[in-house]
């Protein structure tokens, strides 16, 4: 059921929630957090209600869209009230702002009589995000500010903003989107013959955050040389090798789809890898809201990466 409230105020808002739990139960029971999305109004805003939907599937929660409008419009709020199938296993509430209530300085006024009481808050920029999230208006609402720097305009300059302005609570889908490379690497290693990695190699788009962050978290895990490549294919990560006495571990995902995993003594290995999709990805940065020391140690160490300039074959 959507319920349209154009030129509303926070305060309606509220009023129709509690007619809307009156008249067909207490539907607010059992949401664990309040999950804030800021982004603006376009094609792309369906998009983000849908993962966050999805989601909240695993964690039933209070959705609040901040849909940025045109600035230059008369000062105007358009809400809108979505719950039952339109709304996954949670309540979407989409608060359009136009004029003055649309700026990013606004949205905090607008989301704080809506939040859940005595449950805990998460930020999701899809697209573009404050340089500092952690000081913006919302993120400070928030316990766990999660954005996604191969969203932005400029990927690159993001994610160098995403190292630079790092705070205890800040993650990124870029960072996400490694979970099952890291845990198939970190699986290779653990059986024998258990030596040491000596150096590393690693590929990928020259214009691409996750490449950076896992060669980060290499250097910073096991305090090795590694070296970050371009990879010939377009493929965001795309190859992992690991040096040891015995042979190298390999890890090759040339179409995008699938990895092939090589190691000395071992037959190769096809793996299912493909990009994770959005909504995956913020249902995992949502099982835990405490902050990702390990990220954390990742952003640190693209600092001690060399670089590579010609291309890898993978």
């Amino acid at each position: 059921m959507i319920i349209d409230l154009p030129s509303s105020n926070t305060s309606a808002v509220n009023r129709k929630l509690v007619e809307l739990r009156e008249a067909g139960g207490v539907f607010a029971l059992g949401r664990v957090l309040t999950l804030v999305v800021v982004t603006d109004d376009g094609p792309e805003l369906e998009r983000c209600i849908d993962a966050a939907n999805a989601a909240s599937r695993e964690h039933p929660c209070r959705v609040i869209v901040l849909a940025r409008g045109q600035r230059r419009a008369a000062p105007r709020l358009d809400a809108q009230i979505r719950v039952g199938g339109d709304a996954g296993a949670s309540e979407v509430i989409v608060l359009r702002g136009y004029g003055a209530l649309a700026a990013e300085d606004a949205g905090a006024g607008m989301v704080m009589p809506l939040l859940l009481p005595d449950a805990p808050v998460a930020a999701w920029w899809p697209g573009e995000a404050p340089a500092k999230p952690s000081e913006d208006a919302v993120g400070r609402l928030a316990q766990r500010r999660i954005t996604d720097a191969l969203s932005a305009r400029n990927p690159t300059r993001a994610f160098e903003q995403r190292r630079k302005d790092y705070a205890p609570g800040d993650t990124d889908l870029t960072w996400t989107r490694l979970t099952h490379w890291r845990a198939q690497l970190a699986a290779a290693l653990d059986v024998p013959p258990y030596e040491p990695v000596t150096h590393a190699l690693v590929a990928g788009e020259p214009v691409s955050p996750s490449t950076e962050l896992v060669a980060g978290w290499l250097a910073s895990r096991l305090g090795i040389k590694v070296k970050r490549s371009p990879s010939e294919t377009a493929n965001g990560l795309s190859l992992v090798r690991l040096s040891r006495r015995s042979g190298n571990v390999e890890l090759a995902r040339p179409d995008g789809k699938t990895a092939r995993l090589v190691q000395p003594g071992q037959p190769e290995r096809l793996i299912a890898l493909a990009r994770r999709q959005v909504s995956d990805c913020l249902a995992e940065e949502l099982r835990r809201l405490d902050p990702d020391e390990v990220y954390e140690e990742a952003l640190a160490g693209v600092s001690q990466v060399t670089r590579g300039r010609t291309p890898v074959k993978v």
